[in-house]
């Protein structure tokens, strides 16, 4: 929220009507988002609750349960089953005697109510200065995406204590007074997980001398108390097991997300692989705590917390998933210049922390170990190289704003609906798009598989139901034309190979050759575009949920041939509801004609030539004859992806206003290429007033896109600050300790030549 927020001022006669308005509209959606926490609290416990006894809690049913290590007299660590520190089991003994129940709703409402006190905590740390309207709504944002973590997800299903050490290092670092009381609390942290002991040297170069020392006596008095109580089982942890080293599953396991558990994944192992992984957790530590120092120093100690984590998450032998809370919490650092790169850093974050890493990246060979380690190196990336601002940065609380096209005329006053979704003429983040066009794809899959009318016998069964009353309606209709266009291709084989080659080569190919000449030649016609495309592919999969239809090459004597897989046994029960690639059932509507007619028309409006606009609209012609051809849909299919595209373009046009239109110039003006953004004429090598992919500021003079002051400084736009935070000009570049040294002038907005 406080990277992507943009502040306002009420004025003028209805200044007081509007703030009072302002107020509803706070309370408002803070009453919303508090139920919406709410909730996912109660959908968490549900999820907990209703699994079955054996299946719920297992770590916490193997440590205290009537059969757990915790009851037997030998060592814990006999099993390797529990992976706490002696202390840690010392404090969880007592549980032993709760009953299993009891022990299991109080488990899991306990842990909630960390998950609450965390978010709070964190909403409340956040880097100074904040608006109101931050102050007031991160919490519930806070406590919300934190449910949806993946690591507190598996802590609470599994019945773990990870969410406990966080929690007490935040306490530390923001909540209470002294820096003694706040060394304790960390000490006791460490004394649960170890790594924790990586904040004792932030604390020391920070200043808070007293605060580390104190966290270190405090995790030696807890490691003596428990060696004291239990000697066996701590010399069996801290010297046999090298503090907690081969405890739980196998370090090879995609859950171990640490550099030891990667390389073992890289089929390293021995000395080779022990000298590495201490090689590069020195430097990873050391470079990871430098930048926490700085970023604690410039007043982003929650930022500096959270890198330090990350390094605690890289250089512990054995990270478990429900141990990687510390990666979330980068999310507040802010990372950009511009105004529309700032949700890149926290969106990526969230997608990594809530979702499965095979949504985030393809199923292909090439990329398992990025998408095995897709964790490890947000925490890497968190801890060394991502390019976080600085508060004395003129940009931190000032991006470059993004560069919106005036608004069209419309018919009806109330189009658009959504006015904050203004047309952005400027191309978004492309590293952003395509983590979001990633993840809305693997979304797609999984709802597409999901769609098949329950189970698979009673999904073919509604299917084929379905199919017989598109049959029906097609014969009174005489549009029954799929029997005799598939028997008709068949018999010609350089015609069916010609369908079967389309069918199965450019249903992705075409549509994502049109998004990307979009992107890089007509940025602002790429966002609306890109929005219809995506609602008509959201209406499609309500679609297959709601009405899942067998094609014609799956209904039982029709006698219409599968061109592209060939003659089906339909004796097989459970044939057609799932392969292992897509679900069969996914047929109405029909989503290869709905692309291929989306690119026709998106071809049809803005090709500047007759040619190219006919060959745009052959590309739905073919798509339609290949579907009905090779037996893969009806036509009234086709009908259905027309109607699930023209409702696209609708909502695209009812949410966010018709069209963007092209710059008209001016006299005395030279319009921006919609390619690069660069007015026209400029040479190729000069510095741009706007570069390409950039969002330069919204408003220009008639000068030209780098119009100057009388004082010869570049101006900033009209709604902008007149003051940088470090009190410089606004309009002043000079740079700041944390803008990069490579930066050349055509990244600044400001103190470009005249070309």
């Amino acid at each position: 929220m406080a990277n992507v927020e943009h502040g306002g001022r009420a004025g003028g006669a209805f200044g007081a009507g509007a703030a009072e308005s302002a107020k509803a509209r706070l309370r408002t959606i803070r009453i919303g988002l508090w139920l919406i926490a709410a909730v996912l609290a109660v959908r968490q416990v549900a999820v907990v609750l209703s699994t079955p006894k054996g299946d719920r809690l297992t770590d916490l049913e193997t440590w205290v349960g009537p059969e757990g290590v915790l009851h037997v007299k030998g060592s814990l660590y006999d099993s390797t089953q529990f992976t706490g520190t002696p202390f840690g089991g010392l404090v969880l003994k007592p549980l032993t005697r709760a009953a299993e129940q009891a022990l299991g709703w109080g488990w899991t409402f306990g842990s909630l109510s960390l998950v609450v006190a965390l978010g709070v905590v964190a909403a409340r740390a956040l880097p100074q200065p904040v608006s109101r309207r931050t102050s007031l709504l991160a919490a519930p944002v806070a406590i919300s995406l934190l449910m949806l973590s993946l690591p507190v997800r598996n802590a609470l299903y599994l019945g773990q204590t990870s969410i406990i050490p966080v929690l007490l290092v935040l306490l530390g670092c923001f909540t209470v007074r002294g820096e003694r009381a706040s060394g304790v609390l960390i000490g006791l942290a460490a004394a649960l997980q170890p790594t924790v002991l990586l904040f004792a040297p932030l604390l020391w170069f920070t200043g808070r001398r007293r605060a580390a020392v104190s966290g270190a006596l405090t995790f030696a008095a807890c490691t003596a108390l428990a060696w004291a109580a239990m000697p066996h089982d701590s010399h069996t942890y801290w010297v046999h097991h090298l503090g907690g080293v081969g405890l739980g599953g196998d370090a090879d396991g995609l859950a171990n997300q640490s550099l030891h558990g990667a390389l073992l994944r890289l089929g390293l192992n021995g000395p080779l692989e022990i000298g590495l992984f201490l090689l590069l957790g020195a430097a990873v530590a050391v470079l990871g705590l430098r930048r926490a120092v700085r970023y604690a120093e410039d007043g982003q100690l929650l930022l500096a917390v959270a890198i330090t984590g990350c390094v605690a998450v890289a250089v512990s032998p054995t990270t478990w998933q429900h141990q990687l809370l510390w990666v979330l919490l980068a999310l507040v650092g802010r990372v950009g210049r511009k105004a529309s790169d700032r949700a890149m850093w926290p969106v990526a974050v969230i997608l990594v922390m809530t979702l499965p890493a095979k949504m985030m990246l393809p199923n292909m060979a090439a990329v398992y170990p990025l998408r095995d380690n897709v964790v490890l190196l947000a925490a890497l990336a968190a801890a060394t190289v991502v390019p976080f601002l600085s508060r004395t940065s003129e940009y931190y609380r000032a991006p470059i704003p993004t560069d919106y096209a005036k608004p069209v005329p419309t018919r009806w006053k109330r189009v658009p609906l959504l006015t904050f979704l203004g047309r952005v003429r400027t191309r978004p983040n492309l590293l952003l798009e395509l983590l979001l066009i990633r993840v809305g794809y693997s979304a797609y899959q999984q709802v597409r598989l999901a769609a098949t009318g329950g189970t698979n016998a009673g999904g073919r069964a509604a299917a084929e139901h379905h199919g017989d009353q598109i049959l029906s309606i097609e014969r009174f209709l005489h549009l029954d034309i799929e029997h005799w266009a598939n028997h008709a291709v068949f018999k010609v084989e350089w015609l069916r190979d010609f369908f079967d080659f389309y069918y199965e080569s450019f249903h992705f190919v075409v549509p994502l050759t049109v998004l990307a000449l979009l992107y890089t030649r007509r940025p602002g016609d790429y966002r609306w575009a890109r929005s219809a495309l995506g609602f008509a592919t959201l209406l499609a999969l309500v679609g297959f949920w709601l009405y899942p239809l067998a094609p014609p090459r799956l209904m039982p004597g029709l006698g219409v041939i599968d061109t592209v897989h060939g003659v089906q046994d339909f004796s097989k029960p459970d044939y057609g509801t799932l392969t292992a690639l897509t679900n069969q059932y996914a047929a109405m509507p029909s989503l290869h004609f709905g692309w291929s007619l989306w690119c026709g028309l998106v071809i049809v409006i803005l090709a500047p030539k007759w040619w190219m606009k006919a060959l745009g609209l052959l590309h739905p012609l073919f798509t339609v004859s290949a579907i009905v051809a090779t037996g893969n849909h009806w036509v009234l299919d086709a009908v259905g992806g027309a109607a699930v595209v023209a409702a696209g373009f609708g909502l695209t046009h009812l949410l966010q206003g018709p069209r963007p239109r092209p710059p008209v110039a001016e006299a005395g003006t030279k319009v921006p290429s919609p390619a690069t953004g660069a007015p026209a004429g400029r040479s190729a090598g000069a510095p741009v007033g706007n570069p390409a992919g950039g969002g330069g500021p919204a408003s220009r003079s008639a000068d030209g896109p780098a119009a100057k002051s009388a004082d010869g400084s570049a101006g900033r736009p009209a709604d902008s600050p007149t003051e940088s935070p470090s009190g410089r000009p606004a309009g002043s570049r000079s740079r700041s300790p944390a803008d990069s040294p490579a930066d050349s002038p055509a990244d600044s907005p400001a103190g470009r030549t005249a070309g």
